[in-house]
């Protein structure tokens, strides 16, 4: 009797947890140490684009992830169509699509636009948030101001005529301001300064995210885990996920990660160790790999008395890394870069100085410069263990050191936390965060104008605004970068930005390695999947079996 109740107890608790148990999930382990910020403005890089802006948020504009044979380019999102006006071109006129809601059931429109807009620009505005700021102003530096016109339509301001704003606003995502103000509302009264209540009701946001994203929050553990299930309501119902959820793991390590997919603790890794690949490919994982507008450089600082203010030294670092053994290191898994874009892009321009291994020409030219392997040039370098896009720093750090001593070059790595290298990377070279560094080595998407160029070249872009690290201060990259900004014409502005990237590439303005091919590795049970050429990924066509 006893065997036969325990049986019918085991059923019934069966037959309560069937729903739970057909649920379709999927676990994926980031290269992020910690879960990406989930209020609206993700940190820990694109990856946290990747991971908590475009799962739960969406911007006025978005990438299209639907192909792995085109390169992504822009399309309408909470926008579906937008135009700058003939007689002013620092004003743009958008038009919102009708009948969206927030995951928590309140309406977007308008309001919501300009709400969103004031949280990182106007701070005399109750909900603004500067810990917002850094990672979305720096996007789109021109952006000034929006401007209610109707319920469905804004006008957005810029400080100058900005042929990227389109583009930038990928980068704004869309929170919910009616949760916002459900949760300031729950603040105590004894909080009684407004800036306090402010940032404690964004602190409950991220507990309780609220944006119209395809995946809603379900569960966020910080520093463990963000789980997050479809949004069944989402307004582009070919977009809605096919599974039920997704769950986010904090996986930095790369081998770590690799142990992780092969034990079946998660279905999905970013960046597994390239020397693992034949084995996940033999245990029957899938790796996926494309070329992506993402460059893994090293950005020279050219402040005062810096060893990279000198031409001959930054080409001659350009000639003596073996792109093609750090390949071979990789398993394959990187594209060698000539520059910022590769030959055949738009934005190619046909430099003169060709970027290339031949140590013999970059001794020459460091001996040009004084330098000798009896008199060497110590160069330090800021860089990270892992992170958003990172690929495998600190092996090809290592085999960079390796190859450059050979060119006289005595390297010095200076390794840290990955978001504090990014925190630091909006600091500049001038501040006490680069310790001393000549170099930085972070990442960057080529995707568009301003995120490929345009932060790193403009002298206006120097810290705080923008990305312009190591202080570069050329008036012809200035006049380029102008005129590449204020030309709306799509050919045109392509063939500015052409010689502006040629420009940059004869003067070495970088230190160009690679291109990364986005390589993740995930369980054969995963289908559906979508390599995209871009640094973001569309999670919604995956299938679990």
């Amino acid at each position: 009797m006893t065997r036969k109740i325990l049986l019918a107890t085991a059923a019934a608790m069966a037959l309560l947890a069937g729903p739970a148990l057909a649920q379709k999930v999927v676990r994926i382990g980031m290269t992020a140490a910690d879960i990406p910020r989930t209020l609206g403005q993700p940190d820990q890089g694109f990856e946290g684009n990747r991971f908590t802006g475009l799962t739960m948020y969406d911007g006025l504009t978005l990438w299209d992830l639907s192909s792995a044979d085109k390169p992504s380019v822009v399309i309408p999102g909470l926008a579906t169509e937008w135009s700058v006006a003939a007689d002013d071109k620092t004003k743009w006129t958008f038009k919102l699509r009708a009948g969206v809601k927030f995951h928590d059931g309140s309406a977007f429109d308008a309001d919501a636009v300009v709400w969103n807009v004031q949280k990182v620009l106007d701070q005399a505005a109750a909900h603004f948030d500067a810990s917002q700021v850094g990672v979305t102003a720096s996007r789109m530096p021109t952006l000034r101001g929006a401007r209610k016109i109707d319920a469905l339509t804004v006008e957005l301001t810029t400080s100058q005529p900005d042929s990227f704003l389109p583009i930038n606003l990928t980068n704004l995502f869309i929170a919910s301001p009616a949760q916002w103000n459900k949760l300031l509302a729950a603040v105590p009264a004894a909080v009684g300064d407004p800036k306090e209540r402010a940032k404690q009701a964004w602190e409950a946001f991220a507990r309780d995210a609220s944006g119209t994203g395809p995946w809603k929050m379900a569960r966020f553990v910080p520093r463990e885990r963000l789980e997050v299930v479809k949004n069944p309501d989402y307004w582009n119902k070919d977009r809605v996920p096919k599974v039920d959820r997704m769950v986010m793991l904090p996986m930095p390590e790369a081998n770590a990660r690799t142990a992780a997919l092969l034990s079946g603790q998660v279905d999905w890794i970013e960046a597994p160790a390239p020397d693992a690949v034949p084995q996940l490919k033999a245990r029957g994982m899938t790796v996926h790999a494309n070329a992506q507008p993402h460059v893994w450089p090293w950005q020279f600082s050219r402040v005062e008395g810096s060893p990279w203010n000198d031409v001959r030294v930054r080409k001659a670092a350009n000639l003596c890394v073996n792109r093609g053994e750090m390949k071979q290191l990789l398993n394959g898994l990187m594209v060698e870069a000539k520059g910022t874009v590769p030959p055949g892009h738009p934005w190619w321009g046909n430099p003169s100085f060709d970027i290339k291994y031949d140590p013999e020409q970059a001794r020459k030219l460091m001996a040009e410069a004084g330098f000798s392997r009896q008199k060497p040039l110590t160069v330090k370098t800021q860089t990270s263990a892992s992170g958003s896009g990172q690929m495998q720093p600190l092996p090809m750090n290592e085999f960079m050191q390796q190859n450059l001593a050979e060119c006289f070059f005595k390297v010095e790595l200076d390794v840290i936390e990955w978001n504090t290298l990014f925190t630091n990377w909006r600091k500049g070279a001038k501040d006490e965060s680069a310790r001393g560094s000549h170099a930085i080595n972070v990442t960057y998407a080529a995707m568009d104008p301003f995120f490929a160029m345009i932060r790193f070249l403009d002298s206006k872009m120097a810290p705080p605004v923008s990305n312009n690290w190591g202080f570069i201060n050329e008036p012809d990259y200035d006049r380029m970068v102008q005129e590449a900004r204020t030309t709306f014409d799509a050919a045109a502005r392509d063939a500015a930005l052409a010689r502006l990237h040629a420009r940059s590439v004869n003067d070495a303005a970088f230190l160009w390695v690679a291109h990364d091919v986005g390589p993740r590795a995930m369980s054969p049970r995963i289908k559906g999947h979508v390599q995209p050429k871009s640094w973001f990924v569309d999670f919604s066509p995956m299938t679990i079996d």
